[in-house]
């Protein structure tokens, strides 16, 4: 996904950049993230003059994943809004503007695809949830909460250890 300033510049308005670009690869380590969907971008670059350009927009993608709690399949649709300063500079040493207002870009061309990337990686859930109200899996039975309840609550002998079982009149 290059963005040429002078092509930008020289358009009639605002430069649409619409593509799909595959991030399978980005989450590839995530072993809770089963399938995700291309990463849509529709932004729009502006000139501002003076080698500035604006590129704003929304990302979207859909990501299929397990509940951190309770391990159910859930999908999660991703909307991200975009929204960047470059600035066309003629030296390697020179880095971005004050408070970050620019990002420094050699050359008439840049890919814009690694920041698009970037932003998806920080809005991937690190530990995302089914419901507000995932109870998670009951830890004697293995199941979910939700499903059903956990066998063992109602039976106390189940719950001691057997090695332990003497001590169990201890204070009587």
């Amino acid at each position: 996904m290059q963005l040429f300033f002078r092509k930008v510049a020289t358009s009639d308005g605002p430069f649409p950049v619409r593509e799909a670009l595959n991030v399978s690869e980005l989450v590839d380590d995530r072993p809770d993230v089963t399938a995700v969907s291309p990463l849509e971008t529709d932004l729009v670059a502006v000139s501002l003059g003076q080698g500035l350009m604006s590129v704003e927009g929304t990302l979207t993608a859909g990501l299929d994943m397990l509940c951190s709690r309770c391990l159910s399949p859930m999908h999660e649709d991703l909307k991200i809004e975009f929204r960047e300063r470059f600035k066309q500079t003629s030296s390697v040493g020179e880095e971005e503007g004050e408070d970050g207002e620019f990002i420094a870009v050699t050359g008439d061309s840049f890919d814009i695809a690694p920041y698009c990337e970037e932003l998806f990686v920080l809005h991937v859930p690190f530990a995302p949830v089914c419901s507000e109200n995932c109870q998670g899996i009951a830890p004697a039975a293995g199941q979910n909460w939700s499903v059903g309840s956990d066998d063992s609550d109602d039976d106390d002998t189940k719950k001691i250890d057997p090695r332990l079982a003497g001590l169990k009149d201890f204070f009587k």
